[in-house]
């Protein structure tokens, strides 16, 4: 196996694994507990939308059969939200799947990407795997630093990696920051917007960039059901873009990417507008809680937009997220984002976000 192995191409071979969030099971298995509390994967703690659950069990009868490997229902449910051409709509399983996509579709090797210092793991993941090269910028305030990322934009480039609301950081690029961007960007790099939060943003912070569409072509706003959907399990994401970019990557795409549950299931949570608005309600509620407790703990933390925040612990946070871990209570450690003391914590329903401020207080008492 070793030269079989090795006559893969190194780039591949460089790979760092993406690590996910500690399960819950994992943890109980190896700890022996039960009951144990997951902050660490950004996912909505009421879970699904009761329509999506329903919509789920009528489709169960169906599971025999291939799903709609266009995904008709979906797109033309999604092209009537947004007001975009179903032909611009591309469905991934879950939105790192669109990620991919783009990267398969418009990087190679002798490519290069954009992306922030402190931005989402996945960006660099997806260009290595196409031998291309990732160029991280330095960020701002831990933030994306628009000017400096405009300014490192080469003739290599091909695309532009923005998440906003950013993970793990929860900070924010308003929409006039963007747009003066994106007039920089010349017209044969690809701008990809990632806006897996966007249905946490206070009402003031919107913005329609599906419609910025018609004026970049350049342009994709990538979006999830994972997140305030409640849908992660499910997997399923979409792009919005010219139909010229999503032709090329429904030609990369895998036939029937997206299953016939999560198809179904993301149709119906589409049309619970109620439960958006209640699990954003939530989220606001949870992210006072969690950031409250932290400053009467003397803890500093990023200002957040999203369904978490980073909270510095004043400490390599490793230890810390161990004591946690034995006290059944699950976060992400974020060293590998280059910010060893901190940790970014999911908000959770208000019981989880009070017994993870417990056992945070505990733990460094115990530290100290």
């Amino acid at each position: 196996m070793t030269d079989l192995c090795e006559r893969v191409p190194s780039y591949v071979r460089a790979i760092a694994p993406y690590q996910p969030g500690k399960p819950i099971a994992e943890l109980e298995r190896e700890l022996g507990i039960t009951q144990a509390v997951k902050l660490a994967s950004n996912e909505n703690p009421r879970g699904p939308s009761p329509r999506a659950l329903r919509r789920v069990a009528d489709e169960l009868t169906s599971l025999a059969r291939y799903p709609d490997g266009n995904g008709f229902e979906l797109k033309a449910a999604l092209a009537q939200r947004w007001g975009v051409e179903r032909e611009g709509i591309v469905l991934g399983n879950g939105s790192n799947d669109v990620l991919d996509l783009v990267a398969r579709t418009f990087l190679a090797p002798g490519a290069s990407s954009l992306y922030a210092q402190h931005s989402f793991a996945v960006y660099a993941l997806v260009t290595q795997a196409c031998g291309a090269v990732g160029r991280q910028v330095p960020a701002r305030a831990y933030g994306h630093d628009l000017p400096a990322m405009a300014a490192a934009i080469r003739p290599d480039t091909r695309v532009i990696f923005l998440a906003n609301p950013n993970n793990p950081t929860g900070t924010f690029l308003p929409a006039a920051e963007l747009q003066a961007f994106l007039r920089q960007v010349p017209p044969d790099v690809l701008v990809v917007l990632d806006e897996a939060y966007g249905e946490y943003l206070p009402e003031h912070l919107r913005m329609a960039s599906e419609r910025w569409l018609a004026e970049w072509p350049n342009l994709i706003v990538v979006r999830t059901f994972s997140k305030a959907y409640g849908l992660a399990g499910l997997r399923v994401g979409y792009g919005l873009a010219h139909p010229d970019v999503a032709d090329l990557l429904n030609r990369v795409r895998q036939p029937f990417n997206v299953n016939s549950l999560a198809l179904g299931a993301a149709c119906a949570a589409l049309e619970d507008a109620s439960f958006i608005e209640e699990s954003f309600a939530l989220n606001r509620a949870g992210l006072a809680q969690l950031t409250d407790g932290a400053s009467r703990l003397g803890l500093s933390h990023i200002p957040s937009v999203g369904n978490f925040v980073a909270i510095r612990v004043g400490r390599d946070a490793a230890p810390v997220y161990q004591a946690l871990l034995r006290a059944g209570v699950i976060v992400r450690p974020v060293a590998n984002y280059e910010m060893p003391e901190y940790l970014r914590v999911t908000v959770g329903l208000e019981e989880e976000n009070a017994r993870f401020l417990r056992a945070l207080e505990k733990t460094l008492e115990e530290l100290a």
